[in-house]
């Protein structure tokens, strides 16, 4: 059974679901369902949709056909556009179930056949997963961008150079005797001398592009009762935090999602930092610690005691840290290089909330070239730099020839696997696994 159908829009009560079907049945389905033929590709129909076991009606929508290979999954495909209720998609994919040669999709099968027949490489169909999770403007740029090809072109030319540098060392090796231009590997050097230095520049990025996709994590910390779940619920704009009196409220890290500047945050409000009174608040504080550690981003936030002095000091702060007195409703004085705020009142909020766009969203603005967006992207393009570098140092030593070439043949089998050139059929199941049903 070599056609797949399945459910493409969110499943639940809608105006509109979309029931996608791709492979060599698709001609056959449309007849069965509609007892006409699937028309002109690309062009959508009103079709009265039938039981083809009982002839019973089902619905009455719109039927488009793409015809292979100009579609997306480079298959016939059909494409359902059927009144969202559930009883009518159950209806519909139940008849699809009963017509021979089809059966319902696994996730993310009509991309992997997308793949399987060219019309993506790996690198797209990652974009194309990160385009559905996008919750961030920023994030959809960047997953759009990746989808339409920018980062597979910009490592496939990578891999187009390569080869023909690969060439020139085979070339030496196949006909040392032979009448060839000049010396062949002497012309080598400058050009994986340029791949090395372009592939180095793109993976000093910082990682701008992986913590654009998972999100930067931002703490709140310092120590107890001056105001970091009341600060959190004011960035969140609701109460998602217990705020009280009584110091050592917060015994657990508690986590908001935010979009900054449109980036996505995590957001988190940590225990208070003190010798702790139990061993609850111990796990607390243990915690609290540990996430302010891993945090690409920390808030430290100090207050005044019943006196007027400020509680604790900036003694946490580490270089980077945004510094923030809170309570300013108490008149209390704020040392230079901190904000102030009032988490009561909300004065001082807007400033803060300046300060993290900026530090969040300052290094995601459009980069003139892709940026990359996958560990196994940067373990490839390490790989691949790796195998540069002994290929340089091999020319500079004036080793044999058959030792270049095998580290340019490495080189470029390490961005050939990014893209999916080559050698990813044990990558392909944990890539596609993510993807939901119908997609």
């Amino acid at each position: 059974m070599n056609t797949i159908y399945a459910l493409s829009t969110a499943p639940g009560r809608a105006g509109v679901a979309v029931i996608r079907i791709s492979g060599e049945a698709v001609r056959a389905a449309i007849a069965a369902l509609t007892g006409e033929g699937p028309g002109r590709p690309r062009e959508a129909l009103l079709r009265r949709f039938r039981d083809p076991v009982s002839g019973a009606p089902l619905d009455l929508g719109l039927l488009l056909f793409f015809e292979a290979p100009a579609s997306f999954t480079g298959e016939d495909v059909a494409e359902l556009h059927i009144h969202g209720g559930r009883a009518v998609v159950a209806s519909v994919l139940r008849a699809l179930s009963a017509l021979p040669g089809l059966r319902a999709a696994e996730p993310g099968e009509f991309t992997r056949r997308a793949f399987e027949n060219g019309k993506l490489d790996l690198t797209a169909v990652e974009g194309l997963a990160d385009l559905i999770d996008a919750e961030t403007e920023a994030q959809r740029v960047q997953a759009l961008r990746q989808m339409e090809g920018a980062l597979g072109l910009l490592y496939e030319g990578w891999r187009a150079r390569l080869v023909r540098a690969l060439a020139y060392a085979e070339a030496e090796i196949d006909f040392p005797d032979e009448e060839v231009p000049g010396d062949l590997l002497a012309k080598l050097g400058p050009e994986i001398g340029a791949l090395a230095s372009e592939i180095g520049a793109h993976l000093d990025d910082g990682r701008k592009g992986e913590r654009l996709r998972d999100g930067i994590e931002v703490a709140i910390v310092g120590p107890p009762n001056v105001g970091k779940s009341s600060l959190l619920n004011r960035l969140a704009g609701r109460e998602a935090a217990i705020v009280s009196d009584e110091a050592g409220t917060t015994r657990d890290v508690l986590e908001v999602r935010l979009d900054l500047g449109g980036v996505p945050v995590t957001l988190a409000d940590t225990a208070g930092l003190r010798e702790a009174a139990g061993s609850i608040e111990r796990e607390g504080v243990r915690r609290a610690l540990a996430r302010a550690e891993a945090a690409d981003l920390r808030v430290v936030v100090v207050a005044p005691d019943a006196a007027g002095e400020i509680e604790g000091d900036f003694a946490l702060a580490r270089e980077g840290d945004i510094c923030v007195v809170n309570k300013l409703d108490l008149d209390v004085a704020v040392p230079d290089g901190a904000i102030g705020i009032s988490a009561l009142t909300g004065e001082g909020l807007d400033r803060l909330e300046a300060v993290l766009r900026e530090r969040v969203g300052f290094a995601y603005e459009a980069q003139e070239h892709p940026l990359i967006t996958r560990a196994r992207h940067r373990e490839g393009l390490a790989s691949c730099a790796a195998s540069l570098d002994r290929a340089r140092q091999a020319l500079e030593a004036g080793r044999d020839a058959e030792l270049v070439a095998e580290d340019l043949r490495l080189a470029a089998r390490a961005l050939g696997r990014i893209t999916g050139r080559v050698d990813v059929e044990d990558l392909l199941d944990v890539i596609f696994r993510d993807f939901c049903i119908g997609k």
